[in-house]
């Protein structure tokens, strides 16, 4: 059922008049976005709903980065203040922040030039920059300790974990074992087999699944050891997180959603946000788009390109583990996330045929 934001006790906090319209946005996974047309203008308002993610302290913390970066002139669309000087307004044990509204639309991979693509990577590189500027040291940064409001508790406590088989963890975490995601592949295996009633979507989950499985068995000595150079990253860039305007079509308007952000090596960002913008959908990538990409990241962000071949390696090594669609599916009965998994599921198998090219794009 769709929670209704109590939107009276809001806009009076923020001073943003009284509402005339508002329509939910689709498009976030975790957290919970409403399009508001007031009496004094138009703004986005965000639910923070995502236990994992959704503590005050840590989104005051996002807050405060977006600010910053804004000074800096990264376009981001930073949160508006209310009357008691904070950004985060807490209503009958929900988490929200009202954000202006910006114009524009999202682009995947697809419908970017190569020089639109070079100039999303410089500015991938651009914010890892700035982000070094902006905030903590990984020395002087401490994790926040989660205190969570009544709402987001109860989100918790019927919440079954993901369990990151692959996926991108706290900074100096160990890649996967494969011996773990055999047992994984057995248990969503024998998920799928009793998943009633069968449908299609089963029958290409098993058919990964078994192909997966091979392809582990062949490449399990090629497991990568801990990550590379760290910093602060957007910790989810991909193309719903990127807003263009139709009259200025090159550069970003806006980078959204700054849920994750956190200490996480970055060329992996990089190298995990190409694959999620230059995946077609037969699941292979447009590696002359990645490779413009990549050389406009290397130079805005410094980085070397040993680097981004070792992250190539183990973000190649995390999709290889990682089930995190199938386990929305099946032990979680949450759907959404279904309409990616065939171009993702093949994407791995592509990659590791060509894994001498997708590293070359990379790196030249």
């Amino acid at each position: 059922m769709l929670h209704t934001p109590p939107l009276g006790p809001l806009l009076e906090q923020y001073a943003a008049g009284s509402v005339l319209a508002c329509e939910p946005v689709d498009e976030g996974l975790l957290n919970r976005g409403y399009r508001l047309r007031t009496t004094r203008g138009r703004y986005f308002l965000k639910h923070h709903f995502d236990p994992e993610t959704a503590d005050p302290a840590a989104i005051v913390r996002q807050h405060r980065a977006t600010l910053r970066l804004a000074d800096l002139g990264v376009p981001v669309a930073p949160p508006l203040t209310g009357r008691d000087g904070g950004t985060v307004a807490v209503v009958a044990g929900h988490a929200y922040a009202l954000h202006p509204w910006i114009e524009g639309r999202h682009r995947h991979g697809g419908q970017l030039t190569l020089g639109q693509c070079a100039r999303l990577g410089a500015l991938l590189g651009v914010v890892h920059a700035c982000l070094e500027q902006v905030m903590p040291t990984q020395e002087t940064a401490t994790p926040v300790r989660k205190r969570l409001i009544p709402a987001q508790r109860r989100a918790r406590e019927t919440r079954k974990p993901l369990g990151a088989s692959g996926c991108s963890g706290p900074v100096g975490t160990e890649s996967a074992d494969p011996v773990g995601t055999f047992a994984l592949m057995d248990e969503l295996l024998d998920r799928v087999r009793r998943h009633r009633p069968a449908d299609p979507f089963d029958a290409l989950a098993r058919h990964r699944l078994l192909e997966r499985r091979r392809l582990l068995e062949r490449h399990a000595d090629r497991r990568p050891p801990r990550g590379g150079s760290v910093g602060w990253v957007h910790g989810d860039f991909h193309p719903f997180n990127v807003l263009y305007r139709d009259d200025v079509p090159d550069v970003p308007a806006a980078i959204l959603d700054w849920d994750r952000l956190g200490v996480q090596p970055r060329a992996e960002e990089a190298v995990r946000a190409a694959v999620i913008f230059f995946v077609r959908p037969v699941g292979a990538l447009d590696l002359a788009k990645v490779r413009s990409y990549a050389r406009a990241y290397r130079r805005s962000a410094g980085a070397a390109p040993a680097e981004l071949a070792a992250a190539v390696h183990r973000v190649w090594w995390e999709r290889l583990n990682d089930f995190w669609m199938l386990r929305w599916r099946y032990e979680r009965g949450d759907t959404r996330a279904d309409p990616q998994f065939p171009a993702a599921s093949a994407l791995v198998v592509w990659w590791t045929r060509e894994y001498d090219a997708v590293r070359e794009a990379f790196v030249e």
